[in-house]
């Protein structure tokens, strides 16, 4: 055991290496509980546990319960889970078999928000960007806020950064129909979209799930560009890209290029000032604009984000470059719904055009995840996907789901290839790994989407040619 355990409750989380369970077990840590958990692959994250003194085990069998049992008898245990978790999972098995008690992960998020005033970040897309600027900006201008988020924060270089601070911003994740336990003083919707297919069985399923937050916010921020939100939510403070008449904040851009995005900022209708920021695409523009709205509404003064506005950037897989290699850039996004992947084609589109290059090809790489997101959305997938020059599609990330009904990428391909012939369904990323110089050509810009593992590729891939 890498530390002794002390002082409160122990917390005992079943897979522990997920970004938004290994932020809350850091901010745990932080607050001075103790902490241990399991996962089968370590990474990151789960070293950084370990060196702040979290246990770490690299399985998930009952033994690990008994363990922490015999080692903490004289204090309380809970254990962890979140949504992933399966119910034969042998360590969750042995915790119900033996009436142990069980805490969803957005129990103890929860719990963790009622001690600062919360800022919470909910939406379909652009969660971990948001709260990525919302966080840097708080950071810079206050000197007062703590951050839990599905992200690696620049700034932080972590998803969770926990001191003794006024604020604290919050991602929520409205997957698995949990967003109703949370209470924050500000709630952010950023926009509703159908996902989560898994889950829900229609839109109405999931916008009635973001009422029952917005039921719970003190103060309610939302996003007057989405039809959705504009329409659901009698929320009196909003924000827009594209208005300014009936809106509390504005940007309105005037520049859109590959370094920056400038643009007339407004607050109820009244132009304020410029502002030169230094993020690409108009989905960033409307990100950055929620997080200098809720920056305002905590009384930051617009001075100092205008002051401060230049240290934002991107959170880690999106749109992130990773390198280049023999005249090809590499960048990685997490873009796994199909208006997430329109979004980052429509940069990658930005930065090709900037540079005059003709030539440059766009060769978008796409893993696809879940099986049921696939089924949902396929001609949605296809749509988007076939906007770039060179597709190549690799197997599903089931993340955990059975595949009932037999799906696989060819389904996507196969569909894509009516509209764009430049189309292939390969195995997996390794093997793009090993035809790397006869899929791609010099000048490509190669953009590595989705939410499984597919982000291993430029580290392999570097490994490989170094």
């Amino acid at each position: 055991m890498n530390k002794e355990f002390l002082g409160k409750e122990h917390f005992h989380f079943i897979g522990i290496g997920g970004i938004g369970m290994s932020a809350i077990a850091m901010a745990l840590l932080k607050k001075g509980y103790s902490v241990s958990g399991s996962d089968l692959v370590k990474n990151n994250e789960t070293n950084q546990l370990e060196k702040e003194g979290a246990l770490i085990f690299d399985s998930q069998i009952k033994k690990n319960i008994e363990y922490i049992i015999s080692k903490l008898n004289n204090k309380v245990i809970n254990f962890v889970i979140s949504s992933a978790i399966k119910p034969n999972n042998e360590e969750l098995s042995y915790c119900r078999e033996n009436n142990l008690p069980i805490k969803h992960r957005s129990e103890i998020l929860a719990m963790l928000m009622d001690s600062y005033s919360s800022i919470a970040i909910a939406g379909s897309h652009g969660k971990t960007s948001t709260s990525t600027f919302l966080s840097t900006l708080l950071e810079l201008c206050t000197h007062n806020s703590s951050s839990i988020t599905g992200g690696i924060i620049p700034i932080y270089n972590s998803n969770a950064h926990i001191e003794q601070t006024k604020f604290l911003v919050a991602e929520i994740d409205e997957s698995d129909g949990t967003i109703n336990k949370y209470k924050s003083d500000i709630g952010i919707i950023n926009n509703i979209d159908f996902d989560h297919c898994d889950h829900f069985s229609n839109i109405n399923e999931i916008l009635s799930s973001f009422k029952d937050f917005a039921f719970n916010s003190k103060k309610l921020l939302v996003n007057y560009d989405c039809e959705i939100t504009k329409t659901n939510f009698n929320s009196k403070i909003n924000w827009s890209i594209k208005e300014t008449k009936n809106v509390t904040y504005s940007i309105i851009p005037t520049v859109v290029n590959q370094d920056q995005t400038i643009g007339r900022y407004y607050e109820n209708g009244n132009f304020i000032d410029i502002l030169k920021i230094p993020i690409p695409g108009l989905h960033n523009l409307s990100n950055i604009t929620a997080s200098i709205a809720a920056s305002r509404m905590v009384g930051v003064k617009f001075n100092d984000i205008k002051k401060n506005i230049k240290y934002l950037k991107l959170p880690k897989k999106r749109f992130e470059l990773r390198g280049e290699l023999d005249e090809r850039s590499i960048y990685d996004d997490y873009a796994h719904h199909p208006n997430e992947i329109k979004a980052s084609i429509n940069l990658a589109r930005l930065f090709i055009n900037q540079n005059n290059n003709k030539k440059s090809r766009l060769v978008v790489i796409f893993q696809p995840h879940r099986y049921s997101r696939v089924k949902q959305f396929v001609n949605e997938f296809a749509a988007e996907l076939s906007k770039a020059d060179v597709i190549y599609l690799t197997n599903i990330y089931g993340a955990g789901e059975i595949n009932k009904d037999k799906i696989n990428s060819a389904i996507i391909s196969n569909m894509i290839y009516k509209k764009n012939k430049n189309v292939k369904y390969l195995k997996d990323f390794h093997e793009i790994i090993n035809n790397f110089y006869q899929l791609t050509e010099k000048g490509d810009l190669i953009l590595n989407m989705g939410a499984g593992d597919c982000h291993n590729f430029w580290t392999i891939l570097n490994n490989k040619n170094t």
